[in-house]
């Protein structure tokens, strides 16, 4: 959805809070920015886990969770006798209404609150800081995450006009022509528009490439047909793609004697964690052994090896699946400013792109 936003001002000073939900762990942060050439002077974290039945329970407990993390952390940086604005990045699908207002559309990346789609999530974080009482925020500025990670990124490099997060999930955002935003008034200038990624191919438009796997991947999880390309890239269902994977070939006799384990058979057993650990350019190969050892499974050095080619085959897909959509994006700004050659910068976060050695 479409996001007006502000950006590179340079003008910013002062203490902030920011929140940033989009995974199995969410991160509060305090920031101080020093007016002088705005420089951040103060930045502390914390990250808090969201336990799987939170992220499958109420939208109250969620955010009742948040607020209580908030808290805890505002007592550790001695902050509760203050009330400083707040930047919200939540990093799902919304209809931006306001900067403060924004209305959930669809649960992602394994959540699946009731009584929060639908509702503006701005609200219900208010509401659940209100009924603690302890503290209070001030102004909340609403933010997706790809957007925020854009806007970290052009604060230093004034060419970023694409966010990209490859992470639990994925997404990207970029500049657009405002004379092509035909929801908003107005044809000067250029707007964020969240492009929502993660869910091309909900139409079946991805139907030539999905994978037997993609499409058990897609029907064992808590939103079938949604968010396909997602489910292709993303941390959040990497490893069981490769595990889907090592079960055809073992049912095949070309894994492991024709023997999987338990483990291998149990969903969600082989993390994308692994991958990341198998693919170590000087480790990997004795990774892979302590994991399939951990997995009761009863390998040899072919196996192993065979087990890094899976891995290997699985997010070098996912990575050009990432640059496929990418190169797209580009080459739309190329054509709406009637460019032979574009030059931009793209702005990247998220934990597989942190995280995976290649």
């Amino acid at each position: 959805m479409p996001l007006p936003v502000c950006l590179f001002l340079h003008a910013e000073k002062g203490d902030f809070l920011a929140l940033d939900l989009g995974g199995t762990n969410f991160r509060v942060l305090h920031v101080r920015v020093m007016e002088e050439e705005q420089k951040v002077l103060k930045m502390d974290s914390q990250i808090c886990a969201i336990p799987q039945e939170i992220m499958l329970g109420t939208g109250e407990q969620l955010f009742d969770h948040i607020a209580e993390c908030l808290s805890e952390f505002l007592d550790s940086q001695k902050l509760k006798r203050q009330t400083l604005p707040l930047g919200f990045t939540f990093s799902f699908p919304c209809e931006q209404k306001e900067i403060d207002k924004s209305i959930l559309i669809r649960w992602t990346k394994g959540f699946n609150c009731s009584g929060v789609e639908g509702e503006d999530v701005v609200k219900l974080l208010k509401e659940a800081i209100h009924r603690r009482g302890d503290y209070d925020i001030g102004s909340v500025a609403m933010v997706n995450d790809t957007v925020g990670t854009m806007m970290s990124c052009g604060y230093w490099d004034r060419s970023c006009e694409i966010g990209m997060i490859i992470g639990t999930g994925t997404n990207a955002c970029y500049m657009e022509e405002m004379k092509n935003v035909k929801r908003v008034e107005g044809e000067d200038g250029r707007m964020c528009i969240n492009t929502e990624w993660g869910g091309f191919g909900d139409d079946g438009s991805l139907g030539d490439i999905l994978t037997e796997f993609d499409k058990v991947v897609d029907k064992t999880s808590i939103n079938p047909g949604v968010h396909i390309f997602e489910k292709m890239i993303s941390g959040m269902y990497l490893g069981e793609v490769v595990r889907l994977v090592l079960i055809k070939l073992t049912e095949e006799k070309l894994l492991f004697k024709g023997e999987a384990s338990a483990a291998l058979l149990t969903p969600g057993k082989f993390e994308t964690r692994f991958i990341s650990e198998i693919e170590e350019p000087d480790s990997g190969l004795e990774n892979a052994q302590q994991i399939l050892t951990k997995l009761n499974l009863k390998w040899d050095l072919v196996d192993a090896r065979v087990v890094q080619l899976v891995c290997d085959t699985i997010s070098s897909r996912s990575a050009r699946l990432c640059a496929a959509a990418l190169a797209t994006i580009a080459n739309r700004i190329r054509l709406n400013r009637g460019l032979d050659y574009l030059k931009t910068t793209v702005g990247i976060d998220g934990t597989v792109y942190r995280k995976h050695p290649k």
